[in-house]
């Protein structure tokens, strides 16, 4: 497998006051966050078509609810990083090397199962946003601090939701 070598960054500018050196740092992690919710999105939809069994149709619709709040985050995290100069990251490609999702099992097909993979990715995510905006908060950019505890929160209401079925 060969080694790809990311250009550096293009940085825009911007009137906004957070220093060049600062606003990359938060660019890069949110584009981490942007792969992640992206790739949660398609895991979703993937379970939302394949679900089979006793609550297809509950568990159809639930599926179908967390792809869409996932790519609604998508959607901010990626406003987010043009609007501090940068270029949001969202092709397939980026994806597929950045996101730090697990692969989803693609044998999948019961309820439980599905529910399982995505509750793993969704713990995965949510542990990072909490972890991103402590790192955020410390370069003293709140804005984007406070847009990862709002995506923080909807998928942790997200967890909430299929935990329910396995308890």
């Amino acid at each position: 497998m060969s080694t790809i070598i990311e250009p550096k960054a293009l940085l825009f500018n911007t009137s906004i006051d957070i220093a060049a050196d600062i606003r990359e740092r938060v660019i890069d992690l949110l584009n981490s966050r942007l792969a992640d919710s992206i790739d949660l999105k398609m895991q979703a939809k993937h379970a939302h078509w394949n679900v089979k069994g006793k609550e297809f149709f509950s568990l159809h619709q639930l599926f179908d609810t967390i792809a869409r709040h996932c790519d609604e985050q998508a959607d901010l995290i990626a406003e987010r990083v043009t609007a501090l100069g940068g270029i949001a990251k969202g092709t397939v490609e980026f994806v597929l090397r950045n996101s730090g999702i697990p692969d989803y099992d693609s044998n999948a097909t019961l309820g439980e199962q599905h529910i399982r993979a995505l509750t793993k990715g969704l713990a995965i995510l949510a542990a990072d946003l909490r972890a991103d905006i402590d790192r955020t908060e410390a370069m003293g950019d709140r804005a984007s601090a406070d847009l990862l505890t709002e995506a923080v929160r909807l998928v942790d209401k997200d967890l909430w939701f299929l935990e329910a079925h396995l308890q």
